[in-house]
């Protein structure tokens, strides 16, 4: 008997001390084509007080000198750093990208937080911050805003409240009026299932209807990932599980350490994380913010469900701005940046850098 329960305990010790030779929580070095490290480059791994909260996050350029691009991932509390290994941005190439962890999430994460800090407000007022901090750093009188799903919900917030202090908002995955979002994903995944005579995860989905409340029914919820990763409209549209394309990438990463890691999920699968969801769907973007004083871009996934890339669209038509445009991303779901890198870095250096833009998608 002693025996059969040594054999699960050897197990856990093997998988424990595998995870912590893989996580050494070192950022890793920015290099050349001939895997050289580049003279003016900087790979930063850092945490900075950010309105009194310790807060972590990743700096990447091949030169100090390049304009910086402050990166708001999202979730709420899913940094997506990690991803950034499988699928390679190549934005430092052009820009010193700063992979920010926001409060609660991943670095940033700490137990004791007061929930009372733990809303939209507060973190819209991180976002400036942590621009403040960069702009202040790297000498820099405006940065450029990428927010990524509810990274855009609240970068599109932060540009709206100080337009000074950016050159352009870039949206990505580009939420607006999420409840009616999911009401639209709900209705594709169903009429998608049927199309492909899938039987057992039709069944599934309409044994968890869809209802127009917050929070979203709990067997909604319980099947919304897995079915629109199996249909590839979730994170990217190759990544059909969740558990494969985002879980265990996790605690493969090596620059996190062990417990980092640990903290990434403490963060995602936190109350605090489903209160500032539950925010999301009660709030109309389009409504919230009607107008931004400077450039904005969104870069919008053909086959994205998880945001919808219709409702993006209608807004970017309606909402008054300097300059607009609009870029889809035919072989994309809800992350173009990472699923299609080079189109993505074409249009930051030939139209977001120069302060043009495509409107032919949008006429």
């Amino acid at each position: 008997m002693g025996f059969i329960l040594i054999i699960p305990f050897a197990f856990i010790v093997v998988i424990f001390g595998l995870l912590l030779l893989r996580s050494p929580g070192t950022a890793r070095p920015v290099l050349d084509a001939r895997g050289n490290p580049v003279p003016n480059g900087i790979s930063e791994k850092i945490r900075v007080n950010i309105n009194g909260v310790q807060q972590g996050m990743f700096v990447r350029s091949t030169d100090t000198t390049h304009p910086v691009l402050l990166f708001v991932h999202g979730g709420p509390a899913m940094p997506t750093y990690f991803l950034d290994q499988r699928y390679p941005t190549g934005l430092e190439q052009d820009f010193t990208i700063v992979w920010w962890d926001q409060r609660g999430a991943g670095l940033s994460y700490k137990s004791d937080l007061s929930p009372e800090t733990m809303t939209v407000q507060q973190i819209v007022a991180d976002t400036v911050a942590v621009t403040d901090y960069l702009r202040d750093r790297f000498g820099k009188d405006k940065i450029y805003l990428t927010g990524h799903s509810w990274g855009s919900f609240i970068g599109i917030q932060a540009a709206a409240k100080a337009p000074e202090r950016f050159h352009a908002y870039i949206g990505v995955g580009q939420i607006t009026n999420q409840l009616e979002s999911e009401r639209l994903a709900y209705g594709f995944m169903l009429n998608e299932c049927r199309m492909q005579r899938n039987t057992k995860m039709l069944e599934k989905l309409q044994a968890a209807p869809f209802e127009m409340t917050v929070p979203l029914p709990k067997s909604y919820l319980a099947i919304r990932d897995a079915a629109m990763h199996s249909l590839g409209v979730g994170t990217t549209r190759d990544m059909r599980s969740v558990i494969s394309g985002m879980f265990i990438p996790t605690w493969l990463d090596r620059e996190y350490t062990l417990g980092e890691k640990v903290n990434i999920w403490r963060g995602k699968w936190s109350a605090h994380s489903d209160r500032l969801w539950n925010e999301v769907l009660v709030t109309d973007v389009t409504i919230e913010v009607p107008k931004l004083d400077i450039p904005v871009y969104f870069l919008l996934g053909r086959h994205d469900y998880t945001t919808s890339y219709t409702l993006a669209k209608t807004y970017l038509q309606q909402l008054r701005a300097p300059l607009k445009g609009f870029y889809t991303f035919e072989d994309s779901a809800h992350s173009p940046m990472f699923e299609e890198p080079e189109r993505t870095r074409t249009i930051l250096t030939k139209d977001v850098l120069k302060g043009t833009a495509n409107l032919c998608d949008i006429e």
